[in-house]
């Protein structure tokens, strides 16, 4: 079999101190599941059923990466995330069981282009042009759960050239990782190589063309990009 066009190289996240790869097939991000930042927002947070939109998976960049400032924005935020990396297909997964399912986690960031956006949520459009675009998905190596185990507090925060501008804690996620896999179980069925990124905390913001990022989430891992 050969292809008519040439194949894209299949998006890979790094395995945490091993030469391994994981091999990235979606990735679901939860809108507005830390309660400043959906009030940040302009939402009120206990009356929203979690929701989700997604990023193709060549979005993925590795860490300690240089990423272009991406086409059609001249408003770029940042957005701090815990990612949850699934280890097995599964539907319908209840939250008891959902932790089974995850392989481990790791540290990303979902780039907004935010005027985009913006003009999307003001003609109750979808939101892809502000969140599925190239480069759009920074994330660190990924830490198997067999070796952290599944972290539900710790430290999440984000510096932009060393200037802290986002902080909170796991433990503040409106909906919690099992909950959040019984969900999204039940709406599409979960394949080895999925990422959900979790949500984000307050203090989102714009970043500009040399901005250095840094964040991290404690018992997770840290990552760190530039905007070129």
């Amino acid at each position: 079999m050969s292809f008519v066009v040439p194949a894209i190289p299949q998006a890979t996240v790094k395995v945490e101190g091993t030469t391994d790869l994981f091999p990235v097939h979606r990735i679901y991000c939860v809108g507005r599941n830390y309660a400043e930042h959906a009030r940040e927002m302009g939402h009120d947070p206990d009356r929203e059923p979690p929701f989700f939109f997604c990023k193709p998976a060549d979005a993925v960049v590795a860490n300690d990466s240089q990423i272009p400032y991406p086409l059609a924005t001249d408003n770029l935020h940042h957005e701090i995330e815990q990612v949850v990396a699934i280890g097995k297909a599964g539907v319908n997964i209840p939250a008891a069981q959902a932790l089974d399912y995850v392989y481990g986690y790791a540290v990303g960031i979902d780039l907004t282009r935010r005027d985009l956006q913006g003009v999307a949520k003001k003609m109750a459009r979808p939101w892809d042009s502000g969140k599925a675009f190239d480069n759009a998905a920074p994330c660190s190596a990924i830490r198997p759960a067999s070796e952290i185990g599944h972290p539900d507090s710790g430290r999440v925060w984000l510096a932009v050239n060393g200037d802290v501008r986002q902080e909170g804690d796991l433990n503040q996620l409106i909906w919690s990782v099992p909950e959040i896999i019984e969900y999204c179980s039940g709406l599409w069925e979960l394949q080895p190589g999925d990422l959900i990124m979790t949500g984000t905390p307050a203090g989102v913001g714009a970043i500009e063309r040399g901005d250095r990022i840094t964040g991290g989430v404690e018992g997770i891992g840290e990552i760190k990009v530039q905007v070129g």
